[in-house]
């Protein structure tokens, strides 16, 4: 007997973005002594989960940073914007150690990301977004709209020369910036990935960060603290462009909490029931360097979820799609609703 699809409110939607940014995301924060591995890692991790998404039809966001478009430093220093953040804390600004990088990608496997960009954009239901320029961080001291304005200006252009046109962001660190929303909307920016609503979520700067709360978060990883995360498209469409916020962070596959997995997993997993039960939007997201190491384990975590969104695709009609995908099916909506 053929298992048919449960009638649900309206279809839910299943969501994926990750933060494409090898060095020039943790730069400030870790050493390639440490942390290298990792980052070299993202060469093998990247093909696996492209392989899996397209056994499963899972349509992901991919979030990247400007700086990994180019093929080599000289073209990468001839398209540096010239208004760049005036952080108060230097080590948060790239620029300062753009001279030092390698030439090309081959020599650099850190800072430069061209071969991988073109496994995603060949790989069916993948969309290329936006990161910023140079992982831009719009909530520390220093930083302008102005200066914020031409860093997407510049990971606009280099998107155009590859003929990709950029519609969704994800604000690194997650520092969303109310004030800089106008100014991705004139980017062509359609929608953002914003954060859980919950207080332990809420953005803010690196200063403001504390250790309490960055374990509140890892507890609510694998204990219901903040519920679901899950989001109307009422909700979502309230506002232009749409605020898609995100429902879970993926986090890597520890040795240390391995007997905790379980919790870890089916915290995500109901996460998606719930979207796919209630006609709401479910939004997973991480970093492709996450997978860089203990890829085999993450991998078979991944497969799970993939697995779960087939059964819940059969049971309740949950849909893939990347951020593009929903923020098309808000302006259908909206312009449909404007026409009658």
């Amino acid at each position: 007997m053929n298992q048919q699809t449960e009638q649900t409110p309206s279809q839910g939607h299943f969501i994926i973005s990750l933060d494409f940014e090898l060095n020039w995301g943790v730069r400030d924060q870790q050493t390639l002594a440490v942390y290298g591995p990792n980052l070299l890692g993202v060469r093998q991790a990247i093909p696996a989960t492209l392989a899996l998404f397209t056994e499963f039809g899972l349509r992901a966001t991919w979030a990247t940073v400007g700086l990994l478009f180019f093929e080599n430093k000289q073209q990468l220093l001839a398209n540096l914007p010239n208004i760049r953040p005036q952080y108060v804390d230097p080590n948060l600004s790239p620029y300062s150690a753009v001279d030092q990088i390698g030439d090309d990608e081959a020599s650099d496997p850190y800072h430069f990301g061209h071969s991988l960009l073109a496994q995603i954009r060949a790989t069916p239901g993948q969309e290329v977004a936006t990161h910023t320029f140079c992982h831009y961080y719009c909530l520390e001291r220093g930083q302008t709209a102005e200066s914020f304005a031409a860093d997407l200006a510049a990971a606009t252009a280099v998107a155009h020369e590859q003929d990709i046109t950029l519609r969704s962001l994800v604000f690194p660190r997650n520092q969303y910036n109310a004030q800089y929303v106008a100014i991705c909307e004139a980017q062509g920016i359609s929608s953002y990935r914003g954060n859980e609503k919950s207080w332990i979520y809420r953005e803010r700067s690196e200063e403001q960060q504390s250790l309490y709360k960055r374990g509140v978060r890892l507890l609510d990883a694998y204990l219901d603290l903040s519920g679901p995360n899950c989001h109307t498209l009422a909700d979502i469409a309230q506002q232009f462009p749409y605020n898609i916020p995100a429902s879970r962070f993926l986090r890597p596959w520890s040795g240390k909490l391995r007997t905790l997995e379980k919790l870890r997993l089916r915290r995500i997993l109901r996460g998606m029931e719930y979207a796919a039960r209630h006609g709401q939007v479910f939004h997973l997201w991480w970093h492709p360097h996450n997978f860089g190491a203990n890829l085999t384990e993450n991998m078979t975590v991944l497969r799970r979820i993939a697995e779960h969104y087939r059964y819940l695709n059969t049971r309740f009609g949950l849909q893939s799609q990347t951020m593009a995908d929903l923020a098309t099916e808000l302006q259908q909506q909206t312009t449909s609703t404007t026409t009658v």
